[in-house]
């Protein structure tokens, strides 16, 4: 796998494809629905990755309480918005600022699959979730792979360094591991893949203590 350090943020560099943009639209439906369910006069939203863009956050802002990004490079625009704060770090870094159980929801879309310590982030994901909060994952399984490095570097319909700066490619078998070993009960943790097998969505409650 790739040793490439990322240095921006997805969106910073170049205009979205055709190919990029059908796969944002599919991630967002994914991830509306959990929003939507939040109670928006209590509710904190983290979109770790959340891209130059911060679409997620520029989309949802009004749903929640308070909106959280962070990336390496945000557009500024998006501090304009009163109940968002941007984190313009990495993910590792960015996580220790908070305190434990402080979102209510956690989403990371195509974020697992460039970190070098991914388990770290992710034991830091659960520590952030407040009782009954949830952190939703979409990563690239290895069927997408194929499907992505050819699009990247035989087509060029979407950023070759991006794929360049893959660490690993996820199926349950690989996903699932990290996620309990990071304190997920396994009955709190639901798996599933879209995208024609392309990507690998999960739903992970942070369940109190029985």
């Amino acid at each position: 796998m790739s040793n490439h350090v990322r240095q921006i943020s997805y969106g910073q560099a170049a205009e979205f494809s055709l190919v990029d943009r059908f796969g944002i639209y599919l991630s967002e439906r994914m991830v509306k629905k959990y929003i939507k369910n939040l109670n928006p006069k209590e509710s904190v939203l983290l979109d770790l990755g959340c891209g130059y863009y911060a679409r997620l956050l520029r989309k949802f802002s009004p749903l929640v309480t308070l909106g959280v990004g962070v990336d390496f490079a945000i557009d500024p625009d998006i501090k304009a918005i009163p109940n968002v704060k941007i984190y313009e770090n990495t993910a590792e870094s960015a996580l220790t600022r908070f305190e434990s159980n402080f979102f209510n929801l956690i989403v990371m879309i195509s974020v697992l699959e460039h970190l070098n310590e991914p388990f770290v982030v992710l034991r830091e994901c659960k520590r952030l979730l407040k009782k009954d909060g949830t952190l939703l994952i979409n990563v690239p399984t290895w069927r997408g792979k194929f499907f992505l490095e050819a699009s990247a570097y035989y087509f060029h319909l979407s950023p070759k360094s991006e794929i360049d700066n893959h660490k690993m490619y996820y199926d349950k078998r690989d996903l699932w591991p990290l996620l309990v070993k990071a304190g997920f009960k396994p009955s709190a943790i639901q798996m599933k893949y879209y995208k024609f097998g392309l990507n690998l969505f999960a739903v992970c409650k942070n369940y109190s203590e029985e």
